[in-house]
């Protein structure tokens, strides 16, 4: 069985020594998340737990200590599939990540570490993924996008804040008698996960298993919830499941079954989200990761937000060129179209034994 930490690697400056987090540093780690400018939801401790128990996959996650308190840190995992590839990630299953830290030279230094480690584990390559532009010599990639928005205070206002054809189609969506709700804790988690495993079917991706989204709920606390859309006949239509940090609401696994274009219950569903985020005091809607110029790209523009590009950097090991998992590559085309060929059921059963490997 994997381990979560390897703790002889271990680097030291004059000033500052390199460690890797256990439980009694969890806090401590969160509260410097929580407190830096570029921290977010998914540099959280709590990643390290969710991925070790529902991927079994090894982590690393590495912070710099500097007269007893800690200056940045770098969350590392470690995945490798003889399909996929060997990699060592900041963060796999997360649209953001790469190192923080009170200064750009203990950043290059987490980064210094992380080459380190990915040559001794002898990967394929390291993936760090940033929000913003590093001052690094590390290879960079630019093929995707994230999307986001400043929240009003009401739900007039956050309706009006919506780009005009946008704000037509949740009018439209009105009309449909659909209901919202959300849930904390596991009560939509049966119907979230049906409507979820339909969508990846259907768009030819391996669903994850039911145990990861378990144990995301159950790591993260009140800090997630799962809204669920019905129509007027109570059948179900779409379902998104929300992660909260700071101010910030991102709703970040979504899917619908077939109803969901006609009735417009995904518009509907985001703009609840907004309107109920709203309520509660969140000020930013992060609208998350898609890749550039995708239909997914487009339909957030639709929103009125303005993409902004992501900056994922590579130290190459064994491998010779940059990865490429995207499934748009032409040599995953035949998979997918028999991947929605399946049955649910046996989507279902199949997918975790792949998806894990899709970070």
């Amino acid at each position: 069985m994997n381990t979560i930490y390897n703790t002889n690697i271990s680097s030291k400056t004059t000033s500052n020594t390199i460690k890797q987090l256990t439980p009694s540093t969890f806090e401590q780690w969160d509260h410097y998340v929580k407190s830096h400018q570029q921290g977010s939801f998914f540099h959280l401790s709590g990643w390290q737990q969710v991925i070790s128990k529902s991927f079994n996959h090894d982590c690393y996650f590495l912070y710099i200590e500097l007269e007893g308190n800690i200056a940045g840190v770098l969350p590392l995992v470690e995945v490798k599939s003889k399909l996929f590839g060997h990699a060592l990630i900041s963060t796999p299953f997360c649209v953001y990540g790469g190192a923080i830290a009170d200064s750009p030279d203990l950043v290059r230094q987490l980064e210094q570490e992380a080459c380190l480690l990915a040559e001794k584990l002898s990967v394929d390559y390291l993936e760090l993924r940033y929000q913003e532009k590093q001052d690094t010599r590390l290879l960079l990639k630019q093929a995707h996008s994230t999307f986001g928005c400043d929240l009003a205070e009401d739900n007039e206002q956050v309706l009006a804040s919506i780009k005009k054809k946008q704000r037509a189609v949740i009018r439209h969506s009105f009309k449909n008698e659909l209901s919202f709700s959300l849930e904390s804790g596991k009560k939509n988690l049966q119907d979230f996960y049906h409507l979820l495993s339909t969508s990846y079917r259907n768009l030819g991706t391996p669903i994850f298993s039911k145990t990861y989204f378990e144990n995301l709920l159950d790591v993260f606390g009140d800090s997630t919830d799962i809204a669920v859309i019905k129509n007027k006949n109570n059948q179900l239509s779409s379902a998104v499941m929300n992660f909260y940090f700071n101010e910030q609401v991102i709703p970040y696994y979504g899917g619908g079954n077939d109803s969901a274009r006609c009735l417009k219950s995904a518009d509907y569903m985001y703009y609840q989200v907004m309107c109920s985020a709203s309520e509660k005091g969140y000020r930013w809607y992060d609208f998350g990761r898609s890749k550039n110029d995708s239909g997914p790209y487009k339909y957030k523009k639709n929103w009125g937000m303005e993409p902004k590009s992501l900056y994922y950097y590579y130290h190459l090991v064994n491998a010779t060129e940059l990865p490429n998992l995207s499934p748009n590559n032409p040599k995953y085309k035949l998979f997918i179209e028999l991947w929605q060929k399946l049955p649910l059921k046996v989507s279902q059963i199949v997918g975790p034994f792949l998806s894990k490997f899709l970070g």
